[in-house]
């Protein structure tokens, strides 16, 4: 399989070569205008994602995927950050092939030192806006800039945009009042179906962003995520854990994902017409539809 980068801001990646409708041309460009398209988009085109089974996940400026094949301008991918029940090797679907560039030979995301993008949003050499937790190799540093490989080469962020790493093994794991921290920065912000970026999360993208925000890499899907982390009873949650709902009041298929906030409340993004918000679990159908929790993140001492 073949290596390559994402070189978009925020790549969507679709269940088929043919599911972009003539709505979605801005998210399926070089550049990629992911507000554009997100502006035009109505409440059942928004919905049409999920639905009619249109989007799959996303990926971010610098991503590795795997490719499979190609047809029609298309890249069937992998993206192995992604962990999936769907495929062994990562998360896949297929995304357009103007929106990937082959790997370059000297890219190193894994012994060498990093960037991580550590805002909402943060300006490339004032030509991209990169979205939060897109990751990129550094190159040098000063206490005002970065200087960053790129897919395309080379570019510059601000230093108080990012978090610099020795290494992506290396950077920081925090806490669940830290995750909690991460995500209350996007209150407000819109649900998007299949969203992984600061442009829109889906529940389980939100789960998984935050997540990884702290050091933790957990599964893409709501469903996978309620199968691995540790088991933790409902009666001993604390913030940062993740709750999870399910279909015939916590009998039936798992759904829906939040983060547990504390005090009897949940911060999640909801679905579609809806934004991440904090709300009391009492009185709720989440609390009719709690079934399980789950914590990743490590306690201080373990």
């Amino acid at each position: 399989m073949d290596k390559r980068l994402v070189n978009v801001s925020v790549a969507t990646v679709w269940t088929h070569y043919d599911s972009a409708r003539e709505i979605d041309v801005d998210a399926i460009t070089n550049p990629v205008q992911i507000d554009r398209w997100l502006s035009k988009l109505s409440y059942e085109s928004r919905l049409g994602l999920c639905e009619d089974n249109l989007v799959q996940t996303q990926v971010l400026f610098g991503q590795e995927v795997l490719v499979i094949e190609e047809k029609n301008g298309w890249a069937h991918i992998i993206v192995p950050e992604q962990p999936s029940s769907k495929n062994e090797l990562g998360y896949p679907g297929w995304m357009p092939t103007c929106q990937l560039k082959k790997r370059p030979e000297n890219w190193n995301l894994n012994t060498g030192p990093v960037a991580v993008v550590n805002k909402p949003k943060a300006r490339l050499s004032q030509k991209m806006e990169l979205s939060y937790q897109t990751v990129l190799p550094l190159l040098k540093e000063n206490d005002q800039q970065v200087v960053v490989q790129t897919p395309e080469g080379t570019g510059i962020l601000d230093r108080k945009q990012v978090a610099v790493y020795e290494s992506l093994t290396a950077r920081f794991q925090g806490t669940g009042s830290d995750i909690v921290a991460s995500g209350k920065q996007f209150l407000g912000l819109p649900y998007l179906w299949g969203g992984m970026s600061s442009y829109g999360y889906d529940c389980s993208g939100f789960s998984y962003s935050m997540c990884k925000a702290n050091g933790y890499t957990i599964p893409r899907d709501a469903s996978d995520q309620a199968m691995a982390g540790k088991a933790i009873p409902l009666s001993n949650i604390e913030p940062g854990d993740l709750l999870f709902f399910a279909y015939e009041e916590g009998k039936g298929r798992i759904h829906h994902v939040g983060i547990y906030y504390g005090e009897g409340k949940l911060l999640h993004s909801p679905n579609t017409g809806k934004s991440i918000e904090i709300i009391p679990l009492a009185g709720t159908i989440y609390e009719k539809e709690l079934c399980a929790a789950r914590r990743y993140w490590r306690e201080t001492g373990e």
